[in-house]
């Protein structure tokens, strides 16, 4: 059973199960909603609505997740302005029982863990001249694999599997679709797709694995997106982040911080949302949440956006980006502060 409980010093902790989450995150949203729906005597609105803030996902990763990180992540957050929603351990045991990682990195994990070969889109054209042969005869003679099904079939690890991979050479096929062909203990040669991606989810998973999370809040008047994971968090390569940021901090500091390596570009501590509207997904994702429990995904809801659609977007598909160009959906929004996303949303919603 979840306990609700509060450290000693200023900052509450709050250790929720998953349905905790959903009830806390409610009340705040009822809340919110009950304070500008109200009417004064005369029959007028009594306040215009409320603001919507930006609010991000950030997660402690799995090789960075040690108590010293958690409180200076924690702190580094609050001293930037940024209120701290909730916390909460997910262990690595759920996030391989419910797939989490593999939804959050659904574009590279959904060829590698998700579908079975003869489901993963390959373009023919493209796979014939690239390795001499047509895909569907590949198919017929059950010559295909995604990555979770090679390591059973070659009855490796995924580190063996990504060793392998990394000796032959891939074909790219689209955003984060990978292709090579593999063999592993001197097995028939398989083609496989992104075999690189079972190393990554192996950081994960397993009951010595797991994340801290936290669901936080902020006014972008005060503190844009772009300037939240830039400056605050540090881009993606932690040598590279400001001195100040979470991830150069956690780079400059990692002995003292209980880490057993130094960081890296995959590596690098902390994960922030890129979007507000990467954030609503993450946080359906990994915390269960539905779309009118979100600020945001309740404000897409009102302004005409169907759930099935906001749903098919947190996968992050190729869409319509103009009348003659696709590309990304979450590249579309990257940086965004949440009014100029709803905006942007409202208008890719028009075009598709």
């Amino acid at each position: 059973m979840s306990i609700l409980r509060r450290s000693t010093d200023a900052r509450p902790y709050w250790s929720l199960g998953k349905i905790a989450n959903i009830v806390f995150v409610n009340a705040l949203f009822f809340i919110a909603i009950q304070s500008v729906t109200s009417k004064d005597t005369c029959g007028a609105t009594a306040t215009p609505p409320q603001k919507l803030l930006n609010s991000a996902f950030v997660f402690v990763k799995p090789h960075a997740n040690t108590e010293k990180v958690r409180e200076l992540v924690a702190e580094k957050l609050e001293s930037a302005g940024i209120s701290i929603l909730f916390e909460d351990d997910i262990g690595g045991e759920e996030i391989d029982r419910n797939g989490l990682i593999d939804q959050h990195y659904y574009s590279i994990a959904s060829k590698a863990t998700i579908l079975p070969a003869e489901k993963i889109p390959v373009p023919p054209k493209v796979f014939r001249e690239t390795f001499g042969e047509e895909w569907s005869k590949v198919l017929e003679e059950n010559r295909a694999a995604n990555a979770l099904d090679a390591c059973k079939r070659f009855g490796c690890s995924p580190e063996e599997l990504n060793e392998a991979w990394n000796k032959v050479s891939t074909v790219k096929f689209g955003g984060g679709f990978y292709c090579g062909k593999v063999s592993v203990n001197g097995k028939p040669e398989l083609y496989v797709f992104n075999a690189f991606f079972m190393t990554m989810r192996s950081k994960f998973v397993g009951k010595d694995n797991g994340i801290h999370c936290f669901t936080v809040e902020w006014d972008s008047d005060t503190l844009s997106w772009s300037s939240f994971r830039h400056e605050i968090l540090g881009p993606t390569d932690p040598k590279k982040a400001p001195s100040n940021s979470i991830r150069r901090s956690i780079l400059d500091q990692y002995k003292n911080l209980g880490l057993s390596s130094v960081p890296n570009h995959s590596d690098n501590g902390v994960h922030a949302s890129a979007s507000p509207f990467e954030a609503l997904a993450e946080k359906l994702n990994w915390l269960s949440l539905n779309l009118e429990s979100d600020s945001l995904g309740k404000k897409l809801l009102d302004a005409g956006i169907s759930e099935t659609r906001i749903k098919e977007w947190c996968l992050d598909p190729q869409i319509k980006t103009s009348d003659s160009s696709t590309g990304s959906l979450f590249d579309e929004l990257e940086d965004l502060n949440v009014d100029d996303c709803v905006s942007k949303l409202l208008e890719l919603n028009r075009l598709n």
